[in-house]
């Protein structure tokens, strides 16, 4: 079967091509880009600790280039907080609680109150939450094409624009520009080209949405603030054009990220406004402008789009060339990595096993909607939480309480960003009898639980997933202590193995200790992203071939429409859609339109 073509080497579509590496499915990566990064430290992004993992698994844990190590981001991510910082005018760097000039460790403010010094943070602000990773973009970048370059199911093409596509029954052919011009024929294609998708313009695809919906200066410098290693948000500083809010996000090498929210529109921010804001900003935390050497600069204009449709066949969309998104802690690169997680292993079980429909059409279905939810949700508080007494009257709570949504979604945390759950997935078995509650609902990612797989080996849970195949886990208390060739052969672990043998698919089964909410003997379904299918009360063979059927898609090499050329994917019925939909004649071309934008 052909490779799958991936048109895009930023960080969505590196991760996806490893992620179809690690199922077993060859890629073509068609770069835009010479191959390098250009190095831009006030050009960060966020991992949240799920997709942090994600790429890590992937094999972007070597960042030697530029002084930087993937376990330093990790040991630094424990450490992170989310503060505060309500300075008063006459702060003078000191930290006595019940002042003005107070700081408040805002992630457990709810539960945990004011304190004093920064430095007893880690004694008196309780149980540490996970941080997320802030992360200079080239960095990242650089770590996965690293991966890439090792990794011989992928072919990196450097300098290949795409300008034509075309779609029959049986694959996907793309012609690019370049100094090799060429055509590439693959089974599927996935665009991941960015905001100005040439994809989706080839594909005639709407990208609706807001334009401008926030804008920030940005500086990177090297400096010594208050909070080492702490991320912190400071709304309404009293110091000359403080603006709105300021935020500082710790990088590593003692660099910081620091953002000024601008007006909508109207201020134009030049060299020497924005070194004024730096100091400024730097003598109002520090009680005078500390020695700083300034390493970047820019304005960041953050846009929330969604398009219409993330599949037309063989052709699917992915990052930000499906969705524009970044208020309140929406990470726009989080959700791409997501996307390439939740479309790797649909696209590989239908590259090995001819998967039908209903497989690749649940990729649209699940991100689509967990994008749209995070869209809706950030528009909708975005001029409650900024819009002075509205804040006290709109939202039931305190302020103190609208701080903390504002604090953390701002600096990459909060439920807004956090892992979607899938509870409304065309892949979720009808509910059974034998079906039991768990700690984590159906749909919803699984804890990351230690876990043993029957050669003995001893992992935690999230190590399995990505490998192309469901996890089926049995809670069984004492297995630890035990022999393993004695709980091999005891008990109902005949029965499971019989049962897993007997799945659609192959899948691996692992044993654990414990799962939180989950009593003895219970059977956990996974898929291979690590969302949870379905809990069981016991081994019961008929019901867990019945989910483990459901979650994918139905009986392998079933037909669909990317068979027999009805189906778009969407269930749309638009006429220029449709006309999306329909496969081009045999030498039928259609080609980008070069001075397009997003509209």
């Amino acid at each position: 079967m052909d490779p799958v073509i991936v048109v895009g080497a930023g960080p969505v579509g590196l991760t996806l091509s490893l992620a179809l590496a690690a199922q077993g499915v060859p890629s073509v990566l068609l770069d835009e880009g010479p191959g390098t990064e250009e190095v831009r430290l006030a050009r960060t992004v966020v991992l949240r600790e799920d997709t942090a993992d994600l790429v890590e698994r992937l094999g972007a844990a070597n960042l030697e280039k530029d002084g930087l190590r993937w376990s330093g981001w990790r040991s630094m991510r424990r450490k992170q907080l989310v503060r505060d910082v309500p300075l008063g005018p006459g702060h003078d760097g000191s930290h006595d609680a019940g002042t003005s000039g107070d700081v408040r460790d805002v992630r457990d403010v709810r539960d945990f109150g004011d304190f004093g010094d920064a430095g007893d943070s880690d004694a008196r602000s309780g149980p540490s939450l996970p941080a997320p990773l802030h992360i200079p973009q080239h960095a990242l970048a650089s770590a996965l094409r690293a991966a890439v370059a090792a990794a011989p199911l992928v072919k990196l093409v450097p300098l290949s624009r795409v300008d034509t596509l075309e779609q029959d029954r049986d694959g996907v052919t793309v012609h690019t520009k370049g100094p090799g011009t060429t055509w590439w024929r693959g089974s599927y294609l996935v665009g991941c080209d960015g905001a100005r998708s040439t994809v989706r313009k080839l594909l005639d695809i709407r990208f609706p949405g807001r334009t401008a919906v926030e804008r920030h200066a940005v500086a990177a410098l090297r400096a010594e603030l208050p909070w080492p290693g702490e991320a912190v948000l400071h709304r309404q500083p009293p110091w000359r054009g403080g603006g709105a809010e300021v935020s500082a996000r710790p990088l590593p090498d003692g660099v910081w990220r620091l953002d000024w929210l601008l007006p909508p529109r109207g201020e134009l921010v030049t060299p020497e406004a924005l070194i004024a804001r730096i100091r400024d900003t730097l003598a109002g935390w520090c009680g005078e402008t500390p020695p700083y050497e300034l390493l970047d600069t820019g304005v960041h204009t953050l846009h929330h789009r969604l398009a219409r449709r993330w599949r037309v066949r063989r052709a699917f969309l992915a990052g930000d060339a499906a969705h524009l998104l970044g208020a309140l802690g929406t990470q726009g690169l989080d959700e791409g990595i997501r996307d390439a997680e939740n479309l790797a292993w649909k696209l590989a079980h239908a590259w090995h096993h001819r998967g039908g429909d209903l497989l690749l059409d649940s990729y649209q279905a699940e991100r689509r909607a967990a994008v749209a939810a995070r869209l809706r949700a950030a528009d909708q508080s975005l001029p409650i939480l900024r819009g002075g007494g509205g804040l006290r009257t709109l939202v039931p709570g305190t302020v103190r309480g609208h701080d903390t949504l504002l604090a953390d979604g701002h600096l990459g945390r909060g439920a807004l960003g956090a892992p979607p759950s899938y509870s409304h997935s065309p892949l979720a078995p009808p509910h059974a009898e034998a079906h039991t509650t768990v700690g984590t609902p159906p749909g919803a990612p699984v804890a990351d639980v230690r876990v043993t797989a029957p050669d003995g080996t001893a992992v935690r849970l999230r190590e399995r997933l990505g490998q192309g195949h469901p996890l089926v886990i049995l809670v069984a208390p004492g297995t630890g202590v035990w022999d393993r060739r004695h709980w091999l052969t005891a008990g109902i672990m005949p029965r499971l193995v019989e049962a897993v043998e007997a799945l659609p698919s192959p899948a691996e089964l692992l044993v654990t200790e414990s799962y939180p909410g989950a009593s003895a003997h219970t059977v956990l379904l996974v898929r291979p992203d690590g969302h949870l299918v379905a809990a069981f009360a016991g081994v019961r063979p008929a019901e867990l071939l019945a989910a483990a059927r459901a979650a994918l898609g139905g009986t392998p090499g079933a037909g669909g429409g990317d068979e027999d050329g009805e189906s778009d994917g969407n269930g749309e019925s638009g006429d220029g859609e449709r006309r999306a939909a329909r496969a081009p004649g045999p030498r039928e071309r259609v080609h980008a339109d070069r001075s397009a934008r997003i509209n």
